[in-house]
């Protein structure tokens, strides 16, 4: 997503990969409704949807049934689940077609910096120059060691296997087992994926060596000790194992080298967050980090990312904290978990807790204003088409209700667009990259003044 970024502003980007081959397991992952707001801005949305299965957007605080709530400002208000090796092929695919180069098989191993650029060394000893490096490496950062920057946070406590794989007993019976044994703490089911294959998630206590992957009869074991038998289970797909530990990286960039995704942070699966923050990282980071490189960033503008992901990170670790004390057994946890179920038959309630795990909560830190100011705007009806369209090359946008603002100098790096019949609340918005809300307002030196705050100086005349 970043490498893609990067490209619409023409930025040369290699991506290099350690894995020599994409990951041949299918597990499902969830996109959130920012996320798919990003997809559309991008015009990756119809290519995603066809891979994905929607399901409404409801149920993911702590798996709390609750119905979706009301008033969810999106067009693309649903969890999208789709496939983790067809989303990584559409992003690889997208980043490619808009020219960058990937290299697989190219593990790092060292790297440092000057004033001027970086340098890394790989595996096979080749050394590589760039201008900056971003380390999406995940949550054993190979950069982010390489650089010391602190990982603090709580070790996983409990870990959780996780597969797919086909049974031999009737789908009847293991539907009727697996619905005695459901408890909202519990980490358990064995779900029909289609085609004889099952999903498979268990507790992983007392099985198996954790530094080391999953075998079938790990699985096995947990199920036997959990629901008196392993149903037969057999031929797996894929096995994996995940814990629950929490930790955010002290700081995200360093000099020349950043630090994005699980690199910059990790948390329990619960909610399904983890993916989409990383994505939401990335197009955060893009068009500054290529803005610094086009060498029309504000001095602050690459300070920003770490000013604003950070904090988000650290509201998503928060969340997943508190989710994971509802899902405890313990008596006080469950009686808080009582409450806040009742609470959230509260509309109010139960609409923060959604746009809280999906993203489209998220307000940045901009200064005194109003609320529009650091939110994302929803995809809005415009004479155009629809907003989001409008963002597909990943420059800012004047959405000019008053038809007499100008992006004057800016003009190379913002769009404008007059439209009196937007449905906004304010006269005009300057809308970054990121579809952010920058500015509002009507008063054109106001608006200059915030153009140079997002976009350096204009352009000279």
């Amino acid at each position: 997503m970043l490498a893609a970024e990067l490209r619409l502003h023409d930025v040369r980007v290699l991506v290099l990969e350690k894995e020599t081959e994409p990951k041949s397991f299918v597990r499902i992952v969830g996109l959130h409704i920012r996320s798919l707001e990003i997809m559309a801005m991008r015009g990756l949305l119809e290519r995603v949807l066809e891979h994905g299965r929607r399901r409404p957007a409801a149920g993911f605080f702590a798996a709390i049934d609750k119905p979706v709530p009301k008033g969810l400002d999106s067009a693309h208000a649903y969890l999208l689940g789709i496939p983790q090796p067809v989303i990584e092929r559409l992003l690889e695919e997208h980043a490619i077609d808009l020219g960058a180069q990937i290299r697989r098989g190219r593990a790092v191993t060292a790297l440092e910096q000057d004033d001027e650029g970086v340098t890394v060394e790989l595996a096979d000893g080749e050394r590589l120059r760039a201008r900056f490096l971003v380390g999406c490496d995940g949550a054993r950062s190979t950069v982010r060691k390489l650089l010391g920057v602190g990982f603090p946070g709580e070790p996983s406590r409990t870990e959780t296997l996780m597969g797919e794989m086909e049974a031999g007993v009737p789908q009847e019976e293991i539907t009727a087992r697996a619905a005695e044994l459901h408890e909202p703490h519990r980490p358990f089911w064995i779900r029909p994926f289609g085609n004889g294959v099952y999903s498979v998630v268990v507790p992983a206590v007392g099985t198996g060596d954790r530094a080391e992957p999953p075998t079938l009869e790990d699985f096995r074991q947990a199920l036997r000790a959990l629901a008196g038998t392993d149903f037969g289970v057999h031929s797996p797909r894929w096995l994996s194992r995940f814990g629950d530990a929490t930790r955010l990286a002290e700081r995200y960039r360093l000099g020349r080298v950043l630090l994005a995704g699980d690199a910059a942070h990790i948390h329990p699966p619960i909610g399904g967050q983890g993916l989409n923050l990383g994505v939401q990282d990335a197009f955060n980071l893009g068009w500054k980090l290529a803005a610094q490189v086009r060498g029309w960033a504000p001095a602050t503008l690459l300070d920003t990312y770490e000013a604003e992901r950070h904090p988000v990170a650290a509201d998503v670790l928060d969340n997943t904290r508190a989710q994971k004390e509802l899902l405890s057994p313990e008596p006080g946890p469950q009686a808080v978990r009582r409450l806040l179920t009742e609470l959230m038959d509260i509309d109010e309630v139960n609409r923060h807790l959604i746009e809280k795990i999906t993203a489209v909560g998220v307000r940045y830190d901009f200064g005194e204003g109003p609320d529009l100011l650091g939110r994302r705007l929803p995809d809005l009806d415009v004479k155009e088409g629809r907003l989001y369209g409008l963002l597909r090359h990943g420059r800012g946008l004047l959405l000019d209700r008053t038809e007499r603002l100008t992006a004057g100098g800016w003009s190379d790096r913002v769009d404008h667009v007059a439209d009196r019949t937007a449905a906004l609340d304010v006269p005009c918005v300057l809308l970054r990259p990121d579809g952010h809300v920058a500015w509002a307002g009507d008063d054109q030196h106001d608006l200059d003044a915030h153009l140079s705050r997002w976009f350096g100086p204009p352009a000279s005349r």
